[in-house]
């Protein structure tokens, strides 16, 4: 699988700490989210969601390919997994592959078994998964990490003001743009014909603010949190709010040929990421230290900033990811992604594995 890499989003990592008035909002955002978790008992700050008696791998260590975006700090528990241990406790040897291509071509090696594993977005997943790739989505890892964003000078403070306004995303089709379309759907607004939408570059995001080529911006972690703090931009609305910060936002996923030929080590690699994202939600700036050569122009400080922003608190399995899943659908079809004939519980039901029931 070739390297889909795009370096030119890594140099976006610079400067230093938000501003403390930024950092205070999303703290107390995070603060709060840490105690409404919604895991029914079976998760606190510092435990992976799911059974703790996943047993180890048997025999030899069991070599694995996990494929990430080395950009994606959303998905540092990648890394920290093995950093810290955690796919060494349940005896796997892990191997990664960069990738930051088109979705369907990573869904396409994992069901060819180029691949074992992958974190992903759930808004980028769900619509390719429709074309019968052999993946199935097995965890929810975390919550939040997307932002919309304008400058102080637009006057936009809710999604209700972009009304006839144009917004600039780095993929028309990507996550971002789907959640924010179902957001201003939320608040009454057709995000077809009441709102334009741009694609940008995601350095170049900012200049066309600057220029009035666009009104407002969204874009994830970790290239929302730099442009914030250098152009001094606000948030309009972000994806740790109300329902959405006990949503799944990135997801496990793994080939089906892996679930179906060795259960028990599809259950001891996704045990392996849920238990590295818990830890990471308790040891931001040493997760960041283990993050930082992916992202060397950034320093550690704020790499932890952006671990605290996110939702690394919130994982589901089972059921209750399910759920959450089909909770996605309903909304992807409120925004026409998908048909309105489409059976959210029966695609939820197709499209994830439940590891750890039964």
């Amino acid at each position: 699988m070739t390297n889909a890499f795009h370096p030119s989003r890594r140099t976006v990592l610079t400067g230093s700490l938000a501003s403390a008035s930024v950092l205070s909002v999303h703290g107390r955002a995070f603060a709060q989210a840490m105690d409404h978790m919604d895991m029914g008992g079976t998760q606190n700050q510092c435990q992976a969601a799911g059974p703790a008696t996943v047993e180890p791998v048997s025999g030899p260590p069991r070599n694995l390919t996990i494929a990430w975006n080395e950009a994606s700090i959303c998905t540092a528990a990648v890394p920290v997994a093995k950093e810290k241990g955690f796919f060494k406790k349940y005896n796997l040897n892990i191997d990664y592959v960069n990738f930051a291509g088109a979705t369907d071509q990573l869904l396409e090696a994992l069901s060819t078994g180029k691949a074992d594993g992958a974190p992903g977005m759930a808004l980028r997943w769900l619509k390719p998964l429709q074309q019968g790739f052999d993946v199935k989505l097995v965890a929810g890892l975390h919550a939040g990490c997307m932002y919309l964003m304008t400058a102080p000078s637009t006057g936009i403070k809710t999604l209700t003001d972009l009304k006839g306004k144009t917004v600039g995303v780095t993929d028309i089709g990507g996550p971002d743009r789907n959640f924010f379309s179902i957001r201003l759907k939320e608040a009454g607004l057709d995000p077809e014909t009441d709102v334009q939408w741009r694609q940008f570059p995601a350095d170049l995001l900012p200049l066309a603010l600057q220029r009035g080529d666009v009104q407002a911006i969204s874009d994830a972690d970790p290239f929302s949190y730099p442009q914030r703090r250098q152009f001094g931009l606000l948030d309009i609305d972000n994806n740790m709010k109300g329902e959405w910060a006990h949503l799944t936002c990135c997801v496990i996923g793994l080939r089906g040929s892996l679930i179906r030929n060795e259960p028990k080590v599809a259950a001891a690699v996704t045990r392996a990421i849920m238990e590295a994202g818990a830890w990471l939600a308790c040891n931001p700036e040493e997760a960041a230290t283990i993050f930082q050569p992916y992202a060397p122009k950034a320093n550690i400080k704020d790499l932890a900033a952006m671990l605290q922003m996110q939702g690394h608190h919130h994982q589901t399995l089972t059921g209750d990811f399910r759920q959450e899943i089909a909770r996605y659908a309903d909304a992807l079809k409120q925004i026409g992604v998908f048909r309105p004939s489409l059976d959210t519980e029966r695609y939820a039901q197709r499209v994830t594995q439940d590891l750890f029931s039964g």
